[in-house]
């Protein structure tokens, strides 16, 4: 999406350590026209498939998520949470996911109300590096018996392989921007097309 990329190209910032910084408009202060536009950019990629809900994860997902449900008809937004809190009840699906941002593992859970069988999920997230939180929000829906129907990205850091070993095992992945190499002490980002 070339938008994408410009935005990444004239705002984003390359941090040592692979660490791509797209705070200004994507995962800390949010451009919702952008975020309409990849919507509309996962709407028409993924036209014809079935989707009843979108999974994503706490926190930079949900706002993507929310905008891009308005292009699959409004369907419901589950997010995973990243932490047990008391407002969690019942019975729930639990993984565990390393954060390559945040250089931890840490718990990812859903509902077992908000996630049921049979259906038909998309999965929205802002990043994709090696791809460990899709594997976890692909461990809660085959937990759940439901479908994963298809992976939006907006930013894919190509170079980490995740999104080549998720299409590699079938998925659909549509990731909006793919960074191919970036380079820390020159500021240089190079996409992939």
């Amino acid at each position: 999406m070339q938008e994408l990329e410009e935005r990444i190209r004239t705002e984003g910032t390359v941090k040592p350590g692979n660490v791509l910084k797209v705070d200004a408009f994507l995962n800390h202060q949010c451009d919702v026209a952008l975020f309409d536009q990849m919507g509309k950019a996962w709407a028409e990629h993924f036209a014809g498939k079935r989707v009843d809900k979108i999974l994503t994860i706490e926190a930079s997902g949900i706002g993507i998520a929310c905008v891009a449900a308005r292009h699959f008809g409004n369907v419901p937004i589950v997010f995973a949470k990243k932490a047990q809190s008391i407002n969690l009840d019942g019975d729930q699906y639990v993984t565990t996911v390393y954060s390559f941002t945040k250089q931890r593992e840490f718990p990812v859970i859903v509902s077992k109300k908000f996630l049921n069988e049979g259906e038909h999920v998309l999965l929205i997230d802002d990043f994709l590096a090696n791809g460990k939180a899709l594997r976890g929000l692909i461990d809660i829906c085959d937990h759940a018996g439901a479908t994963v129907a298809g992976i939006g990205i907006a930013v894919e850091k190509g170079f980490q392989g995740g999104g080549d070993q998720l299409r590699a095992d079938g998925f659909d992945v549509d990731s909006l921007a793919i960074v191919e190499s970036m380079d820390a002490s020159t500021g240089e980002i190079v996409f992939r097309h």
